[in-house]
């Protein structure tokens, strides 16, 4: 696919993703917020003119009970005017509660809105200054150390799953960032000690942030095929060597996947079924599986090239592990086949099974 081809494609389903339930989060944070900036200062600032309204709405019902020291007559302005200065704790004295009402209604309802009010500013300034200040701080800290790690872009159930199997494996936490636009799956993540990021991963921005140019690994399970795809395009654009690794929610989309530059394509719901439908007549069939594929599992299937020792021996010095498939100059070597193998040679790519307590 041309570069011009490619972004086309990508055009079109960022259109797509939009017009669907798959919606963009406003920025990237690392410490995750429901709401963007704007929006946080749009509803505080609701918050103060509805605080204001209810003050007003006080001193206008009981401005009997205030004083003008210049003319002595409260009016609509002057009721403004007290209100600003009351809640803002100026307070210059030209208008003065006199009524004890008044002065009850000041004691036990303005005062408490004064502070609401302070704590209020101040917890926007610390959000909309202090905390971005501290956001940038530590992305750029987190971005430093990041190199050779693993990107997983969405964290439903296959992405925390994923997430876990890959710790169980030996990988490091802080070699692993997640992106989902979702809070709560951001905490989730960030539970398992894994740097986590509430953005939408179709962004070139929110994977330029998560360092792809360095990362390993992409593994894009968003949840949504169409999603997933413009993800692959993206991720392939920003890095061309990268391994990508794809989960697909219909197995018709395969193809798809396949011609966006995904390395391997992984369909749960399609592999769920093969399991289940091998249940039916042989359970003891799913029992090995989940021990194969499971870091808790006993024995382990292993990927790897021939080391320098092993280069001249044959598949039965392997012992105790099993050499079940070999690869070998753009060629497939079955188990059934391998007894035409005499000796093993340099860059061979090695399926074994083995034992987990023989190590890797």
């Amino acid at each position: 696919m041309s570069p011009p081809q490619k972004q086309s494609v990508i055009d079109r389903l960022r259109a797509l993703t939009r017009k669907g339930k798959f919606v963009e989060a406003p920025r990237m944070v690392v410490s995750p917020h429901a709401l963007s900036p704007s929006q946080t200062l749009a509803t505080r600032m609701l918050v103060v003119v509805l605080l204001f309204a209810v003050v007003f709405g006080l001193l206008w019902w009981d401005r009997a009970g205030l004083h003008d020291q210049a003319d002595g007559e409260v009016s609509f302005t002057d009721v403004v005017y007290f209100t600003m200065i009351t809640v803002t704790t100026v307070g210059y004295g030209d208008i003065v509660p006199v009524s004890t009402r008044a002065r009850l209604i000041d004691a036990l309802v303005v005062t408490p809105i004064r502070f609401g009010l302070w704590f209020l500013f101040l917890g926007t300034a610390y959000q909309l200054i202090i905390r971005q200040y501290m956001e940038g701080y530590r992305m750029a800290k987190l971005q430093s150390t990041l190199n050779r790690h693993l990107i997983v872009c969405g964290f439903g159930h296959t992405g925390f799953s994923t997430t876990k199997e890959l710790l169980a494996r030996g990988a490091q936490a802080e070699q692993i960032v997640a992106i989902d636009p979702r809070e709560d799956r951001v905490r989730l993540a960030g539970s398992l000690g894994v740097a986590a990021f509430q953005a939408d991963a179709t962004q070139e921005a929110v994977l330029r942030n998560a360092v792809i140019e360095k990362a390993k690994g992409v593994i894009i399970t968003a949840g949504r095929d169409d999603a997933s795809a413009l993800i692959l395009l993206t991720a392939r654009h920003l890095n061309p060597t990268v391994r990508l690794i794809v989960g697909a929610k219909e197995e018709e989309n395969v193809k798809l996947f396949k011609q966006g530059g995904a390395d391997a394509i992984v369909s749960p719901a399609t592999f769920g079924g093969y399991i289940l439908a091998a249940a039916v007549d042989h359970g003891h069939i799913v029992h090995y599986l989940d021990d194969l594929l499971t870091a808790e599992g006993n024995i382990s299937l292993v990927e790897r090239t021939v080391r320098p020792d092993e280069i001249g021996k044959t598949p039965a010095d392997l012992k105790p592990d099993l050499l079940l498939r070999l690869y070998r100059n753009n060629r497939i070597l079955t188990l059934a086949e391998l007894d035409q193998v005499d000796r093993l040679e340099r860059g061979d790519t090695m399926v074994l099974l083995k034992s987990s307590r023989n190590g890797t």
